[in-house]
């Protein structure tokens, strides 16, 4: 298996954490979310370098974290976008050129497992782009901008995407670099690549593997690390 880049996008607001600065700096269990999620790719011996991309206030505090925490293989800290996708083509960038293989995390995802990341990488290391998600446990309706019911999507087909995303570094930087170009913005990145027409394969990701949002998320995050911890 190829050695991996990885680029974090933690450049978000976090407005619903209402917690008045960067939720990604929010402890849980003692410990900022983001050094929760840069220590998982740390331990990984397939990860060979990993990008950071924050919001250019919060560099020192990520530049004081990545320190403390002596999390090396942190090659770069990136001031990012306007938008994330704007911090993900930085971050991109950012990376050395001998890196043909790139992940793309969520930095408000601490709970993702080596376990389950070894498992993604292996089941996707044949596909140009590849993606995790979770079946929707909700009945998903479709509406009007009135609020009216159109019609009930069918669940077997839906999927509630996660990070993290892989993709062979050629086929994302053209489908950046199209994206900017057209100023088109997608969700996520792989919606960049279903826009130049490139396939994306999806694998099942993890229930457990939450976006730490709200306040709500991080209470259920502490009980999930609760939960593993007497599993163990």
């Amino acid at each position: 298996m190829v050695n991996i880049g990885i680029v974090i996008p933690a450049a978000g607001q976090g407005k619903r954490m209402g917690a008045g600065y960067n939720k990604q700096f929010l402890a849980l269990r003692d410990k900022p979310i983001l050094a929760h999620t840069i220590g998982l790719f740390e331990e990984s011996d397939y990860v060979s370098e990993i990008v950071v991309v924050g919001a250019e206030g919060d560099i020192p505090t990520i530049e004081e974290l990545v320190s403390f925490y002596d999390l090396k293989k942190v090659v770069k800290i990136c001031i990012g976008g306007v938008l994330r996708q704007d911090s993900v083509r930085t971050g991109v960038r950012a990376l050395s050129p001998t890196i043909q293989r790139i992940v793309v995390h969520d930095g408000a995802r601490p709970l993702l497992t080596l376990p389950v990341f070894h498992k993604f990488l292996k089941e996707t290391e044949t596909y140009s782009a590849a993606i995790m998600g979770v079946p929707i446990k909700d009945t998903v309706k479709q509406v009007d901008s009135a609020g009216n019911v159109l019609e009930t999507l069918p669940r077997d087909y839906l999927r509630g995407v996660q990070t993290p995303q892989i993709f062979d570094r050629g086929i994302l930087e053209e489908a950046h670099e199209r994206a900017s170009a057209s100023s088109y913005y997608g969700t996520d990145d792989a919606s960049l690549l279903e826009w130049i027409g490139h396939p994306v394969h999806m694998v099942e990701g993890m229930q457990e593997n939450i976006k730490v949002t709200t306040p709500e998320d991080l209470w259920l995050a502490e009980r999930i690390l609760t939960m593993r911890e007497k599993e163990r």
